[in-house]
């Protein structure tokens, strides 16, 4: 595989695994680490960047799709959009720093786009949460290749 498409692979699966499409980023980042082939720094990164752009795609999703709400194939009832509108609102933005989170980091990145969160600190709260979740398995996946003599 080339380094390009090493990277290429790493940000698809990053961005697929941020929307709510149901990808895993995790297994490509450590598998590519483990291969000792690329900088640690540059997979951070790229899959930093992948999973921060899958969820500004949401977050614009929850920007425009609120206008939906009342039509009968919506598969939210406006009654569980308004519970957790609340719940958003009592946490607040500091609550973005969930996104990292399987599954509930997706919807909570929906959204604060559906209550307007503006994008600037979306993307500096996101941008933290998803790349110190990459650091940290970075750092799990590098220390236990050590500790093991690799």
């Amino acid at each position: 595989m080339t380094s390009l498409g090493a990277f290429v692979g790493l940000f698809l699966a990053a961005f697929g695994a941020a929307t709510v499409l149901p990808f895993q980023s995790e297994p490509v980042l450590v598998g590519l680490l483990v291969s000792g082939q690329f900088s640690i720094p540059s997979l951070v990164l790229v899959a930093s960047l992948g999973n921060v752009a899958g969820a500004v795609c949401n977050w614009f999703l929850g920007r425009f799709i609120d206008r939906f709400g009342d039509r009968t194939w919506f598969p939210a009832k406006r009654s569980s959009l308004d519970r957790a509108g609340n719940w958003y609102r009592r946490y607040g933005r500091w609550s973005l720093l969930l996104s990292w989170m399987p599954l509930f980091g997706d919807a909570l990145t929906v959204l604060a786009g559906v209550l307007r969160e503006p994008l600037w600190s979306f993307l500096l709260l996101v941008s933290v949460a998803k790349t110190g979740r990459y650091v940290a398995l970075a750092a799990a996946t590098v220390g236990t290749q050590s500790a093991l003599g690799y």
